[in-house]
């Protein structure tokens, strides 16, 4: 169901990613929910550069798509 992809996905977030990852996909895409934000608003929040944010968002919507893909979720 709709409402266990999102239990799994949440898990996901808060057991694979570090805290730079979690904080950016949390703000990037609202998750918990907040509003979703552009990488420039992220980039502005957390102090870090926009390009940085858009390589930190990378590598952990790849940790994340592995971590599912593991489960036997395809993403």
């Amino acid at each position: 169901t709709n409402r266990e992809d999102v239990r799994k996905l949440r898990k996901a977030v808060d057991t694979v990613l570090n805290d730079q990852e979690r904080q950016v996909i949390v703000l990037r895409y609202g998750l918990g929910g907040g509003t979703a934000r552009r990488q420039r608003e992220v980039a502005d929040i957390t102090g870090i550069s926009r390009s940085y944010v858009s390589r930190i968002e990378t590598r952990a919507l790849k940790k994340l798509r592995k971590a599912l893909e593991s489960e036997g979720y395809t993403v």
